[in-house]
């Protein structure tokens, strides 16, 4: 099939263009923008909140053990999420009612990432000090 060639052909091409728009490799509510209704950083690719618990999360089938996570409530819209808590060591500088930064997990788009069920955020900082810098000892944690 190709394409109408003419020219009074414009009413053609633009129904023909409607049909297809939205079949390329994003969906139409990509488009539409409604998957900024249920983010909780409503768009935005880092946010501010408070620690309210750690919790621990038991990985998908194939892998075992725990994974060390808290529950964070942004401070720009009160909504609750959980992140995950990188290296080793990190969750024994990330404490209870202590100021972090989180960032989606590079994951597909509303989907957590590898082994964590639910979980689509990790935490980069802990009271304004990136938690990298915090594990290999570079910086020392401030007592607020």
């Amino acid at each position: 099939m190709t394409k109408t060639r003419g020219l009074f052909n414009g009413r053609m091409l633009l129904k023909r263009k409607a049909k297809v728009r939205f079949s390329k490799r994003r969906s139409k509510a990509h488009f539409i923008g409604s998957w900024r209704k249920y983010d909780p950083l409503e768009g935005a690719p880092q946010a501010k909140g408070i620690v309210l618990e750690k919790v621990e999360i038991t990985p998908k089938k194939p892998s075992s053990g725990k994974r060390k996570s808290c529950k964070v409530q942004l401070t720009k819209n009160g909504k609750s999420i959980t992140a995950y808590i990188p290296f080793s060591k990190g969750v024994s500088f990330v404490d209870e009612h202590n100021d972090v930064m989180v960032e989606r997990i590079g994951g597909a788009q509303k989907g957590a990432r590898g082994d964590l069920p639910g979980v689509k955020f990790i935490v980069t900082k802990v009271n304004g000090i990136s938690i990298k810098e915090l594990v290999k000892g570079r910086k020392q944690k401030p007592v607020r």
